[in-house]
């Protein structure tokens, strides 16, 4: 594996080395880069059918080996980096969640320690495991957090892919792994890619999962020890980097450990179910030793302050939340395959291990899903949406396995016919290239606001008019020429939050209550900015901000209009849909008519920096 991570990492640092050379034309303007795109994936996936080859011929395994993994990850660098050649951003850009994210990586390469993304004096709440390690790469290569941000993720996805790919070859045969590997890579990279931190565990659960069902379900003193190390180990990874595929892969696995205690009870009666219970307590054990290297902060902090009661992260119930995923009846190559891959985990349920393991995860998804659906009368819910990735890997899975076996069957019928086997060989190859070459116009979205939003250097990729974030600079530089002080020492309050993403500075308050740390009081905050706002002076203003209960703004950065300096703030109003509203606060310009303060207007920006 640690090999296999390290090609991935050199294979995915010189193509996009080698795309970032050449003056590409945007995405959305132009069709150069998809099809250079479809190019680079073909490619790929030949070494990849080399490799499948030698593999099944036995030749030369060190080199089909290492063309598997150069064909993996060279696959998913050019399916991302290629339509991105010419931004620097990624996916989605610095547009809604994607702010808080590079947000969160601009923390993390200002400094090691595990602060909150936005709050001063708050560990973080959000596992930082993903954002760290691309802090410590960003720091390695001398570049800003939103920078690094692009080819971290792409790289991270690679290795994550090639990983996978190591860990299926250990599960089942080699050229079998190639395969299937290709086929949730390239559906994670479809699905889950905008989310790099929980993309890179997307490609890890399927075979993650018959790992776990191996150390579960087998009969005691038979060994398995080393899946359950293993399986603690992801759980442990999971909690480092994402809490919900956390949540979401301990149910799962503890789903599946409940399965073999009742097969184990109903074949060796009772003394047999403490077995399975037993390693999935060893598997969890190992899980929450790994989380705590995230996760202690946080709790010690916990004892001094409580969450909030309301506006968190599961307040939040989008149209697709609301109902059971069903991709196996979309009319589209994906569902064709979720379809196939449905039909092979009912008819092997009873004959393999694999389609156990996978079953169990689709199962595992659906009473996910019910329960967040239910959670909603209590006034949350589970982010079931979100799961929607997970299911479509493992059903893709599923659906590779069962196309090897139905074409295994077909053949045999046919009497091994070898127009036959070319023929399903052709669906298969032609299929993969068809799903493949569609991944970009997927992503077309994420990627159209990648060359449409404002860079940290002030630049749209597209070359069109940068926004009101052109100005960012010039903002930081009044900041630091009137405040020469550290940024990570500087309280800003802005509803700017994006100006945060790019430059390591605190915020007062976040972009919503629903990214905000839960020990952040994020509605008190909202009620005392909405207080200073009525100050009666700048001594009143002053007091007020010097008895605050958290550290009060040492720089406002406001917008202009014509009753004063504006802000625009974010309130929870879940269960409705969209579940935020935004409302506007205006402060008086006499409020800040002060020695103690200075005043500078910076495009359409006006900074204020308290003395």
């Amino acid at each position: 594996m640690v090999l296999a991570a390290v090609v991935a990492a050199v294979v995915a640092a010189v193509g996009l080395v080698a795309f970032s050379v050449v003056h590409w034309p945007a995405f959305n303007s132009s069709n150069v880069t998809r099809a250079l795109t479809t190019v680079g994936q073909v490619a790929a996936m030949v070494l990849l059918a080399v490799s499948v080859w030698l593999l099944r011929a036995g030749r030369a395994p060190l080199v089909a080996k290492a063309l598997s993994w150069v064909g993996v990850s060279g696959f998913v660098t050019v399916t991302l980096g290629m339509p991105l050649a010419a931004t620097k951003l990624y996916l989605f850009g610095v547009s809604v969640d994607q702010e808080f994210r590079t947000e969160f990586l601009t923390r993390m390469t200002d400094t090691a320690a595990l602060k909150d993304m936005t709050y001063a004096d708050l560990p973080s709440f959000y596992p930082a495991g993903w954002f760290w390690v691309g802090g410590r790469v960003a720091n390695l290569l001398g570049m800003s957090g939103w920078e690094v941000f692009k080819p971290y993720s792409i790289a991270s996805l690679a290795v994550a892919s090639v990983i996978a790919l190591v860990l299926w070859s250990r599960l089942i045969r080699a050229d079998l792994a190639v395969v299937v590997t290709l086929a949730v890579s390239a559906i994670a990279l479809a699905y889950a890619s905008p989310e790099p931190y929980s993309a890179v565990l997307v490609v890890l659960l399927p075979p993650v999962l018959v790992l776990a069902w191996g150390g579960l379900h087998r009969a005691p003193g038979s060994g398995g020890w080393g899946a359950i190390v293993g399986t603690g180990a992801f759980l442990g990874l999971a909690a480092t980097f994402y809490t919900l595929y956390l949540g979401w892969a301990a149910f799962a696995v503890t789903l599946m450990a409940l399965v073999a205690a009742g097969l184990a009870w109903r074949a060796d009666g009772f003394a047999a179910v403490r077995d399975p219970l037993l390693r999935l307590v060893a598997a969890g054990a190992i899980a929450g030793l790994i989380a705590l290297i995230v996760w202690t902060p946080f709790l010690l902090e916990l004892r001094h302050g409580s969450p909030a009661g309301s506006g968190t992260a599961t307040h939040y119930l989008p149209e697709p939340g609301s109902t059971l995923p069903l991709p196996m009846f979309d009319a589209s190559l994906i569902g064709a395959l979720c379809l196939l891959g449905t039909v092979w985990l009912v008819g092997r349920a009873t004959t393999s291990r694999r389609a156990q393991s996978l079953g169990i995860g689709v199962v595992a998804v659906y009473l996910w899903s019910l329960l967040s659906m239910a959670f909603t009368a209590a006034g949350n819910t589970l982010l079931s949406f979100r799961l929607e990735p997970v299911l479509l890997v493992l059903l893709g899975a599923a659906g590779v396995f069962g196309f090897v076996d139905f074409s295994r069957w077909i053949i045999l019928a046919t009497s091994d016919n070898p127009r036959i086997k070319a023929a399903l060989v052709a669906v298969g190859a032609l299929g993969a290239v068809a799903f493949a070459q569609s991944i970009p116009h997927h992503l077309a979205p994420e990627i159209n606001t990648a060359y449409t939003d404002t860079d940290g250097d002030g630049v749209r990729a597209d070359k069109r008019p940068p926004g009101a974030a052109s100005y960012y600079s010039e903002v930081d530089a009044t900041i630091r020429s009137q405040r020469p002080e550290p940024r990570s020492d500087t309280v800003v309050l802005t509803a700017d939050t994006s100006f945060l993403s790019f430059y390591p500075y605190f915020g007062f308050q976040g972009l919503t209550s629903h990214y905000a740390n839960p020990l952040a009081e994020f509605d008190k905050r909202a009620a005392a900015i909405g207080r200073w706002t009525e100050a009666t002076s700048p001594d009143d203003l002053i007091r007020q901000l010097d008895e605050s209960p958290w550290r009060a703004p040492d720089v406002f950065v406001f917008r202009k209009s014509a009753d004063g300096y504006t802000l625009r703030l974010a309130q929870d109003v879940y269960p409705n849909d969209p579940n935020v509203k935004r409302y506007t606060v205006t402060f008086p310009t006499s409020l800040f008519d002060d020695p103690r303060f200075t005043t500078t207007e910076v495009g359409p920006f006006v900074v204020v920096t308290r003395h």
